[in-house]
């Protein structure tokens, strides 16, 4: 009777075969801005162009994450900063599989982006972290305000709201900054895959 292989003797999936078999490596596509900047309209078309372009590739949103794994936070100042550490886990963790995640996250703190992209140097280094701050001024996000919510705030009928009661540290150097109120969706998202693109295919 043949013996079986021992189990520890079976190589485990490496990530290089995983960016083989996928023909990219994995990244994370960090976008920051405002509520109303646009951020979840340009994550959305990015995934679409990305997916149709056979690129592995899915959107974490942070409106989203907050209905299912984050539900048990509010928004204070720590329980911001514990939002974005636990999506930045989950964005790395993704990216290292192979796969390219967009966030959409307003991610209002510079610090707690800083540790995102460090977190996914830790576990990877060879990964991209390409930080894109969504930008449109607080008074064009006032106007879009598609879930009234600065008017709820305005009204004093949501506390430490971002842009209004709580600070938003834009990012001082963006990897790509793109102006919602001045391009065209279209051209941000050019922006966008033209820098990715260019550096997968350098990785």
């Amino acid at each position: 009777m043949t013996e079986k292989p021992h189990p520890e003797a079976i190589a485990p999936v490496t990530r290089a075969e995983r960016a083989a078999r996928q023909f990219h490596p994995g990244a994370v596509v960090w976008l920051t801005g405002l509520s109303g900047a646009g951020k979840s309209t340009l994550a959305t078309a990015l995934e679409r162009h990305l997916f149709d372009r056979g690129l592995r590739v899915m959107v974490l949103d942070g409106d989203v994450m907050r209905t299912g794994l984050n539900s048990d936070l509010g928004f204070s100042h720590a329980d911001r900063t514990e939002n974005i550490r636990r999506l930045g886990e989950v964005a790395a963790l993704l990216a290292d599989t192979g796969t390219i995640v967009i966030t959409a996250l307003i991610s209002p703190y510079v610090a707690d982006r800083v540790r995102a992209r460090q977190r996914l140097a830790q576990l990877n280094n060879s990964l991209l972290f390409i930080e894109v701050y969504v930008d449109a001024p607080l008074s064009v996000c006032e106007q879009r305000d598609p879930k009234g919510l600065y008017v709820r705030a305005r009204a004093g009928q949501i506390a430490e709201f971002t842009g209004v009661s709580d600070p938003y540290e834009a990012p001082a150097t963006p990897d790509i900054h793109v102006r919602t109120d001045q391009a065209p969706l279209e051209e941000c998202v050019r922006l966008v895959v033209t820098r990715l693109l260019a550096e997968l295919d350098a990785a």
